[in-house]
């Protein structure tokens, strides 16, 4: 039932329009909606409704959706509680939110400027100004018991069970941006779910002695809050490991030709739904001496990568070859036999581009030396039907190809995620920032618990059915914006009304799987207010 009910405010009266009904027998009112006051209500029977003076547009969905996943994660109480008594008006859980907010959805924008403009304000209540200095609060223990609270939130969240990997990402570090650059640039290991490959725990080491990957997988299983890990490591760190433990790695395409040699034929489609081109031949062959698990994987998605990268290397070296050619038979270049295949080297460095280039020389004197070469096609067709696309994976688990796939690719996601959360915006506050080892800590805890939301995020819209990437995931989540109408005074102040742009079919699924619509105060910043007083 429909109804039109007056609140008296400092003595005007604006108006509502209430629908109530019955909720467990009991009547309440379900929708509330602010028409105006007399006069407003008036001019727009009348007609006359008024332009707004003020129109501007920022990005609504990335922020919204980032804050509904920290909502469910209770990430805000969590952190408090796990920090313990504070003083400060706006608590440490406050503002290590706001850091992940800002990291999770804007890496490239400085934090004052994407506070000042987008919609974040409109869900989090933080003082900007002590920002910076309220996170010099995180000591290495309160770091320790975060990661460990939001992991606890994460597994409750999951509810499939404690099975986790171990992954390194050697290339963590892009501290870059600081100017002048006096920071040590790092790693990072982590522990990170196998369903999803969400970060639960994380160990942060110097590039410069850095630990073999063995030491570092001790280090993360001792850090993990799972039971069952294991450990997931690139092609060339297989020699370095124990593998009496559960382990999905990489091995050197060199060290098995006769895998590389099996025909087309003899590998089956992956899961055609979730790794589109993607097929496999699952056997066993002999790694460090005892005979395993062994699975030989081709991506026509990295062949078709792999192939423009080499047809452009290619042409870079003939060319180079050509002007060196040029050069000796104009005279400008008269190095002896010595220095021209020295050039040649140079030139043909890389092991695909020497395996198909063959160039020769004839004369012996400076001035009388000249260059051909030519492009081997057998070679070059070798190299597409043995190399190209192709993986060898090892596991001693006997999960389905696809599982082993997707511990393998939780790298390359999770190197992907770093890659873009560490953005050219990140390095501080001030013109100046220096990299102290409590600054990188916090650093690296805030990126950790960024890639810990998207990552949760992406597995969400993975189980809908979305495959994509956390950085599709947040550029479509961008996609859907909001506009802001600001309307002339009519005696109090200025009217505000808040419209979200058309949203494509994904971007509404996306929208209806984080519960956008359900967000506190979203309808009311949808409507026109009233002043703040007579709300």
């Amino acid at each position: 039932m429909a109804s039109v009910i007056g609140k008296k405010v400092g003595g005007r009266t604006y108006y509502y329009l209430v629908t109530s009904a019955r909720v467990d027998g009991e009547p309440r009112v379900v929708s509330q909606r602010y028409l105006g006051t007399a006069e407003e209500i008036g001019r727009a029977m009348d007609g006359d409704v008024s332009a707004p003076g003020e129109a501007r547009h920022r990005t609504f969905g990335d922020v919204a959706a980032v804050w509904a996943t920290l909502r469910r994660l209770d990430f805000v109480r969590r952190v408090d509680d796990a920090v313990g008594a504070q003083r400060a008006a706006t608590t440490l859980g406050t503002h290590l939110a706001l850091a992940v907010l800002h990291r999770a959805t804007a890496p490239e924008t400085q934090l004052a400027d994407w506070w000042r403009d987008g919609v974040a304000r409109e869900f989090l209540k933080a003082d900007l100004a002590n920002h910076w200095r309220a996170l010099q609060r995180l000591t290495p223990d309160r770091i320790a018991r975060i990661e460990t609270t939001v992991a606890d939130a994460v597994l409750s969240w999951l509810g499939t069970g404690n099975a986790a990997l171990a992954v390194d990402v050697p290339q963590f570090a892009t501290f870059t941006t600081a100017d002048p650059c006096r920071c040590e640039l790092a790693g990072l290991g982590l522990v990170v779910t196998k369903d999803g490959a969400i970060p639960l725990a994380s160990h942060i080491y110097p590039r410069e002695g850095a630990p073999p990957f063995a030491a570092l997988a001790d280090d993360l299983r001792s850090l993990s809050p799972a039971n069952d890990v294991t450990l997931v490591f690139a092609a060339g760190q297989a020699a370095q490991l124990d593998l009496g433990r559960h382990f999905v790695g990489a091995l050197p395409l060199s060290e098995h030709p006769d895998l590389l040699a099996k025909p087309a034929s003899a590998r089956r489609p992956v899961d055609p739904e979730r790794f589109a081109g993607l097929t496999a031949f699952d056997t066993r062959a002999v790694v460090a001496g005892v005979r395993r698990r062994v699975i030989l994987t081709h991506s026509d998605t990295l062949h078709n990568a792999q192939a423009r990268a080499f047809g452009e290397e290619l042409g870079t070296a003939t060319r180079e070859l050509a002007g060196l050619d040029a050069a000796l038979a104009s005279g400008t270049y008269r190095g002896d036999r010595g220095q021209v295949n020295a050039e040649i080297a140079r030139i043909t460095r890389g092991r695909r581009v020497e395996r198909v280039l063959s160039p020769s020389l004839a004369g012996t004197r400076p001035g009388e030396i000249r260059l051909t070469w030519k492009v081997d096609a057998a070679a070059v067709s070798r190299l597409h039907d043995e190399f190209f696309g192709k993986q060898v994976l090892v596991t001693d688990h006997d999960w389905p190809v696809s599982e082993v796939v997707t511990a393998y690719r939780a790298r390359t996601h999770l190197d992907s995620t770093f890659r873009w959360l560490t953005g050219p915006a990140v390095a501080g506050p001030a013109p100046r920032w220096d990299w102290t080892p409590h600054r990188i800590a916090v650093h690296t805890l805030v990126t950790v618990l960024a890639s810990t939301v998207t990552h949760l995020m992406r597995r969400e819209a993975d189980r809908a059915g979305m495959n994509l990437s956390v950085r599709e995931l947040m550029d479509s989540l961008a996609g859907i914006g909001e506009t802001v109408l600001r309307y002339p005074s009519t005696g109090g102040r200025p009217r505000t009304r808040r419209l979200l742009t058309e949203r494509s079919p994904e971007q509404q699924a996306l929208f209806d799987l984080f519960g956008l619509s359900s967000l506190d105060g979203y309808a009311a910043r949808r409507s026109s207010a009233p002043p703040a007083s007579a709300r």
